[in-house]
């Protein structure tokens, strides 16, 4: 059984955190996050720490105590410092550029794939093979990166694709390594 939900989330320096009617409302340097939190669950803050509690011991109440515990110190952290997902595009002519509220990848198809940015996060490329997304909600960040690479995922042969930062892909041998 896991044990997540009864440890308390310390609120660092420089953020606020408040819970009204079933919304908890956190703000801090880089920005303002609020989630709204289940019934079955109930957060209090006080002495500079976030207490989630269940009012039952079933199943379901089990589940989201230790997941709302673990989004409460996501979005502390996030409004804190912030999260971060870099990718590389590796392949012979593949490019990336920022163009508005843009992202435009040539990535070795016919045409030019073009990524809406979402409200909230920060996307640069600092070269052209390399996209940083940067943001305070660690969801938003986290989907972003894995929609931008699920345009071209890394194949098994060449080892050519958008990838994680340091992601390592196993090659596989080709037909003439018979």
């Amino acid at each position: 059984m896991s044990r997540i939900g009864n440890k308390p989330v310390s609120i660092v320096d420089g953020v606020t955190v408040s819970v009204t009617d079933g919304n908890i409302d956190i703000e801090g340097p880089k920005g303002k996050l609020s989630y709204r939190h289940r019934p079955e669950v109930s957060v209090v803050v006080e002495d500079g720490l976030v207490k989630v509690s269940r009012g039952r011991n079933d199943k379901h109440s089990r589940a989201f105590h230790g997941l709302t515990r673990a989004l409460v110190q996501n979005m502390i952290v996030g409004v804190k410092d912030g999260y971060e997902k870099k990718l590389e595009l590796q392949g012979v002519g593949y490019v990336c550029q920022i163009a508005g509220k843009q992202l435009k990848l040539r990535v070795g198809l016919a045409n030019e794939l073009v990524k809406d940015i979402p409200d909230g996060l920060e996307v640069t490329c600092p070269d052209q093979t390399h996209v940083d997304v940067k943001g305070c909600d660690k969801q938003k960040v986290g989907q972003f990166a894995a929609e931008v690479r699920s345009l071209r995922k890394p194949e098994p042969y060449k080892g050519k694709g958008i990838r994680y930062v340091g992601e390592h892909v196993k090659l596989k041998a080709g037909k003439s390594a018979q």
